[in-house]
């Protein structure tokens, strides 16, 4: 009889366990972060989308209103060391210099044409800003289109050894996936060019090219040499969408404040600002990017290296504090960075 007994509390045991599996199993495969870990910042996710897709919830937010707008540097990519839009730049420096070999000999042209990667770290804005006036404009809408393609086809960032299409946060797809599936309208609000990431923005993010806002350079209608209309890009700058830039061109691309907001820098705040002032359920976020084993660490908030590239300053990590802005830590709330990765186990972030 005592055998028995054993025997039926270990098949209990075993029963319970089996039960356990089946609820951690079942979890996974609803949990729609999965790459997030259990904490604070996931909860005000779950928590928003929970409240504004309620209707019987006073924070009710009617679909045609649901707005989220995703900075991309830094936010939806890896931006560091250097924007991948000024790494196309600098590699369309050489074809430009063919076509005009006046430049051969002039600044900026001169030290990226050396190959010299310290002086090349060195050059100034206003240095990119003449490389990528002179890389991104002066083709029309077609050719430009075809020469992005190509080179996104082709050139692959140093460190991983991958096409810079690879180098997304898998935790931020996750994201925009369950903020659509709930009803939500995703954009991008970059201080990138508008074309450049138009044209990938659909493949690997899943938003079409008019839900894309960015710096906005001017264009020419004309006509080629066979009578067909054709958009000229011209070195013309119709909007700087970065800082006060962003909610401008949130209101002149989509016409309604976003009910979400996530960035990752200085360049970001006015777009958080301008999201929180609407009243109501509002989440605003900031990626905060402290995990250089897995990506990079940067900021120089929270002790953290400086940064020309994607700052994250003391004084926008305080107003994130006052403001009640959620800090996504890569390191405490993803257990995934990149799709590729085998995730470990998720942790409770601290």
């Amino acid at each position: 009889m005592r055998h028995a007994a054993a025997l039926l509390r270990l098949r209990g045991l075993a029963v319970f366990a089996g039960l356990v599996s089946l609820c951690v199993v079942a979890f996974a495969q609803t949990d729609p972060l999965p790459s997030w870990n259990d904490g604070p910042t996931k909860m005000a996710i779950l928590e928003f989308v929970r409240v504004t897709t309620d209707t019987a919830n006073s924070k009710f937010v009617p679909p045609e209103e649901r707005i989220a707008t995703f900075d991309q540097d830094g936010t939806l990519w890896v931006e560091h060391p250097m924007y991948t839009q000024v790494m196309y730049s600098l590699d369309g420096v050489p074809a430009v210099v063919t076509q005009k070999p006046e430049l051969k000999n002039m600044e900026p042209f001169k030290t990226v044409l050396s190959g010299n990667k310290a002086a090349i770290s060195k050059l100034t804005m206003p240095d990119l800003e003449k490389i990528l006036a002179a890389t991104l404009t002066g083709m029309t809408m077609d050719q430009f289109n075809a020469e992005v393609q190509k080179w996104l086809a082709t050139a692959k960032d140093p460190r991983w050894n991958r096409p810079y299409t690879d180098l997304v946060y898998q935790p931020m797809l996750e994201l925009m996936q369950y903020l659509r599936d709930n009803g939500y309208k995703t954009y991008i609000a970059t201080g990138g060019g508008q074309d450049f990431v138009r044209v990938y923005a659909s493949r690997v993010y899943g938003i079409p090219p008019e839900q894309v806002v960015g710096t906005m350079g001017g264009t020419t209608y004309s006509y080629d040499s066979s009578g067909k209309p054709i958009l000229t890009k011209d070195p013309k700058l119709l909007l700087n969408d970065d800082k006060a830039g962003k909610p401008e061109g949130i209101h002149l691309m989509i016409g309604r404040r976003p009910y979400a907001a996530f960035g990752n820098s200085t360049g970001d705040k006015q777009m958080l600002e301008y999201t929180q002032a609407g009243g109501g359920a509002r989440l605003m976020m900031l990626v905060h990017h402290d995990d250089a084993k897995r990506e990079y660490a940067y900021g120089p908030a929270g002790g953290l290296p400086p940064t020309k590239v994607g700052t994250f300053s003391d004084a926008l990590m305080s107003e994130a504090m006052k403001r009640g802005w959620h800090v996504i830590s890569i390191k405490d709330d993803w257990n995934c960075v990149f799709p590729w990765e085998s995730c470990a186990p998720a942790r409770v972030s601290r």
